[in-house]
């Protein structure tokens, strides 16, 4: 079994894993909400949300994310049966600047970066990326997107390029990675297949769902932990029993 010192880089998603991507999301889905003829609860619209943008993202994987989630909002209306006017849709394509952080992932991080690289792979473009960065004290030695990679996780494309990457610039093997995640489905699953160890940040306590699609057999991580600042606060007595 590894130990959480036996690594050199952090590698991680970024949204619901450091940023609260299902409290944004469904902030920014309340204008259309607004005017839907009945209540759809968060969890029908985040899991509708998962199902749409997995579908863009499969569809148009070159496709900027903040473009990407203008279509996903306008197809959301349309499932729903709401006329709304066009830029209701941009909107909600740039709300993810003001996507909220964990309230720990920021002192987690700070307390990370003294002991390994951090590194970004997001299914995000850069520009919306930058305020998220601003927000988790902009600490990345690294950040790679899907605008980079032109694929969205769970794409292989995405962790061959993060790997081929941290080779490049930082002469980093598969074995000195840690990649650290909630998402089972955009991350889990691929980081298992390609053998990387993993650490899961499980933000939602154990149930699936939410934005992120269902998935089944997901290898058992090496490390589990319900936030980061547990993750953080494990290493702190991993070092402990070191000295």
């Amino acid at each position: 079994m590894p130990e959480l010192t036996d690594f050199k880089v952090l590698t991680f998603d970024c949204y619901g894993t450091l940023i609260d991507w299902e409290t944004g999301i469904w902030n920014a889905l309340q204008p259309l909400l607004s005017a839907a003829r009945r209540t759809i609860g968060r969890e029908e619209a985040l899991a509708a949300f998962a199902r749409r943008e997995t579908e863009q993202e499969l569809q148009t994987p070159s496709l900027l994310y903040s473009t990407l989630l203008a279509v996903t909002h306008a197809q959301l209306a349309q499932d729903w049966g709401i006329a709304v006017h066009a830029d209701l849709h941009e909107r909600f394509g740039a709300s993810v600047p003001d996507w909220p952080a964990f309230p720990d992932s920021a002192e987690a991080l700070a307390y990370l970066k003294r002991h390994y690289r951090l590194v970004v792979l997001s299914n995000v473009d850069r520009r919306s990326f930058a305020a998220s960065n601003a927000k988790l004290g902009g600490l990345f030695d690294a950040v790679y997107t899907a605008e980079d990679v032109g694929s969205y996780k769970p794409d292989p494309r995405n962790f061959s390029y993060l790997l081929e990457h941290l080779s490049l610039q930082f002469g980093l093997e598969p074995a000195d990675v840690l990649h650290t995640a909630q998402s089972l489905h955009h991350d889990h699953v691929p980081a298992a297949r390609i053998g990387l160890a993993r650490a899961w940040i499980d933000r939602r306590a154990g149930k699936q769902g939410g934005a992120t699609l269902v998935v089944e057999g997901v290898p058992e991580p090496d490390f589990h932990f319900h936030s980061l600042g547990a993750l953080a606060e494990a290493h702190r007595r991993a070092l402990a029993t070191h000295f």
